[in-house]
């Protein structure tokens, strides 16, 4: 078994489950690390709490889909442990005694933190709506991370800095107490760059801009048939800007060896949007379609995936019952 480890971990937020932003941002770089380090995939269903809090019971399912999107994905139950984050206590109590050492400072002036508050206020939350747990949840990141003492965490481009206070806390927590926590490094994704989202902005459940994983065919092509392409394309003669088409872009992304000459085409007036379309809706089902029926058979199948986030959790409580051992010790707590 590789001897480092790696941590990943996504939300089961609202909405459809994870999109193809999701996807080639994150979920295939996990694909391609699962050969190289012992690895603990993560769903932080007790994260989805801080927007969520009136809305549990969504959860729950909403985690199964993610798990089952996981796999069908390429993650592999056997290379990897897929678990619940609520399935592991031990994630509860390193929050506990990481909060009693993390600075108030330091989490009030997290960029997410303001975003995540000011998106409750407009929803109408008022006060009550920003609690304890929006704030207090990069201790709790944190405390996934450290719990299997990780040596890497892999981030897209644009998310680096999240890492930086999950590794202050360690560095915090080992002056204190002694060397108990690796300073957790970034794995960057190089392999992509950000999903367009249908409107041209970054692919988000929060803007209405993507397409999921569970997704049928002819929602695909629904969606892709309303892409943003070139506003001044209005003929097909008329000259297209594939590097602003979400549409060329997407072309781009899941037909590398061929796109060209689309492009091409598509700048010089030669093609237009529906032929580019009708194409992409081809391209992007014939990718999907296998994640699809996956996702499908273990959605089905409920008793096999609670088995794979049971075995998941086993394996990742081990490790992490290791640790708060080491933390206990640390800690001088008895």
């Amino acid at each position: 078994m590789p001897s480092k480890r790696l941590l990943s971990g996504m939300q089961p937020t609202g909405g459809a489950g994870l999109h193809i932003g999701n996807l080639e941002g994150a979920l295939r770089q996990w694909v391609r690390l699962q050969d190289e380090y012992e690895m603990y995939c993560c769903i932080v269903d007790w994260h989805a709490l801080t927007t969520m809090y009136d809305n549990t019971e969504a959860i729950a399912p909403k985690a199964r889909e993610v798990a089952a999107e996981y796999i069908a994905g390429g993650l592999d139950p056997q290379k990897c442990a897929i678990f619940l984050q609520s399935h592991v206590k031990e994630h509860a109590e390193l929050h506990l005694l990481l909060s009693m050492v993390t600075p108030l400072g330091w989490l009030e002036r997290v960029p997410t933190f303001k975003e995540k508050r000011d998106m409750l206020d407009e929803r109408g939350g008022g006060d009550e709506s920003v609690s304890y747990g929006l704030l207090g949840y990069p201790v709790l990141q944190a405390a996934d991370i450290l719990a299997y003492r990780a040596h890497a965490v892999p981030v897209g481009k644009d998310q680096a800095a999240h890492l930086e206070l999950s590794r202050e806390i360690a560095r915090r927590f080992n002056r204190l107490y002694g060397e108990v926590f690796p300073e957790p490094q970034a794995v960057i994704n190089e392999m992509t760059a950000v999903v367009p989202g249908l409107d041209g902005r970054k692919m988000s459940k929060s803007l209405g801009n993507a397409i999921y994983l569970s997704d049928d065919a002819d929602t695909v092509a629904k969606k892709v048939m309303s892409a943003f392409t070139t506003p001044t394309k209005i003929k097909k003669t008329d000259p297209g800007v594939p590097e602003n088409c979400v549409v060329c872009q997407l072309r781009r992304l899941y037909d590398p060896e061929n796109y060209s000459l689309a492009w091409e085409e598509c700048r010089s007036g030669a093609r237009g949007c529906v032929q580019s379309k009708r194409e992409l809706i081809e391209i992007l089902n014939a990718e999907l379609e296998p994640i699809r029926r996956r996702r499908k058979e273990l959605l089905d199948d409920l008793a096999q995936l609670e088995e794979i986030l049971r075995q998941g959790a086993e394996r990742a409580r081990a490790t992490a019952a290791d640790t708060m051992t080491a933390v206990r010790q640390a800690m001088k707590l008895r």
